[in-house]
């Protein structure tokens, strides 16, 4: 089947015409409604893009839902946009040559007692900040040093971003246009996904300066506009002939972090540069190292296996008893193991 990209719609097509076997993929669906039970969830597998199935239960496909930390992902594709761009240098680039302001957070202005921009701070890279390695606000942790996960450090990295293209005012977060404005005008307009963007701040106490360290932006979305992201990625970034992302920096982020591989033991060699990756085998044991994903609370997934022109978009699909994939020993990647198991056995 010739590779294709979607236009106001995806092209559907049968499994058998897209080289996926029917009945492999009916097992899969059988494996999910056994895990779910009566959980709403949505699924849309995508192969050299045509829509090969949609699956919903309790959920209409068009409904547009907040993703959570899959956004993270799309981070990284900003991050990358901006340094072909020439907007930044490069992801060794230190945070602060960017976003100065994220050393004023002092002792009692931070998140929590204990959490404050200390003196390493000023050592922190941009990489460190979307490979979650950073140790922001962390006094017992040096950059590079530790995986941590954490929302702060991503919201310091999009205020880089942000401050580069003028997008971000700590003086007025809320009027600020924020990084949003780059994912629609650099992402969603080019691949034609109509999602919605929110911003905002957890809520803290009185003093916590979240000018500095909150302000997150948000997408919501519907499953196949989703599904557009998922195969921008399984192309490296390409689009229509267009370089949306560039290919080498699709290579480099869906690998382990280096600072993982260097300083994280063998269970953790799991996570890039804001996407989860299997290139090490240690995300989902079984299945090819090429596979990588984005990952929201929630179960939302935007899974990618370029050597099969695979495209999975689970959005949510709330695994029971899973554990937080950043946990070292979580359930979550194994039981959707299983699931894709079949699905890639279905591909010839």
């Amino acid at each position: 089947m010739n590779k294709t990209y979607p236009k106001t719609e995806w092209e559907v097509a049968d499994p058998e015409d897209a080289g996926i076997d029917a009945g492999r993929l009916i097992q899969a669906k059988g494996v999910l409604d056994e895990k779910l039970g009566d959980a709403r969830y949505r699924v849309a597998v995508v192969r050299s893009g045509h829509l090969v199935v949609e699956w919903a239960q309790g959920i209409d496909c068009a409904e547009k839902v907040h993703i959570a930390s899959a956004n993270k992902s799309i981070l990284s594709s900003a991050l990358g946009i901006a340094i072909a761009e020439g907007k930044i240098k490069s992801a060794d680039d230190l945070a602060t040559d960017y976003y100065p302001e994220l050393m004023d957070v002092p002792e009692g202005a931070g998140p929590k007692a204990g959490r404050w921009a200390f003196a390493a701070n000023a050592g922190i890279t941009l990489r460190h900040l979307i490979c979650n390695v950073s140790g922001y606000m962390k006094p017992d942790e040096r950059p590079g040093e530790v995986f941590n996960y954490q929302t702060n450090g991503m919201c310091i990295l999009s205020h880089c971003i942000e401050k580069a293209y003028g997008l971000y005012d700590v003086n007025d977060p809320e009027g600020s246009a924020k990084i949003s404005a780059l994912y629609k005008s650099k992402v969603a307009d080019v691949i034609g996904a109509d999602w919605e963007y929110t911003s905002g701040s957890q809520k803290m106490h009185d003093n916590a300066r979240l000018n500095i360290f909150g302000w997150g932006s948000a997408i919501r979305t519907d499953l196949r506009d989703l599904a557009r992201l998922g195969w921008l990625w399984c192309n490296g970034g390409l689009w229509e002939g267009q370089q949306v992302i560039a290919q080498s920096w699709m290579c480099e982020v869906t690998a382990v972090a280096p600072d993982i591989l260097a300083k994280s033991p063998e269970q953790v060699w799991k996570y890039g540069h804001g996407f989860w990756t299997n290139a090490k085998g240690k995300l989902w044991p079984e299945l090819p190292t090429d596979g990588f994903t984005a990952w929201g609370a929630g179960g939302h997934y935007v899974i990618v296996f370029p050597s099969f022109d695979l495209v999975v978009v689970m959005n949510p699909t709330p695994y029971p008893g899973a554990s937080q994939p950043y946990e070292t020993h979580t359930v979550t990647w194994l039981q959707q193991q299983e699931v894709l198991r079949y699905m890639l056995d279905a591909c010839s």
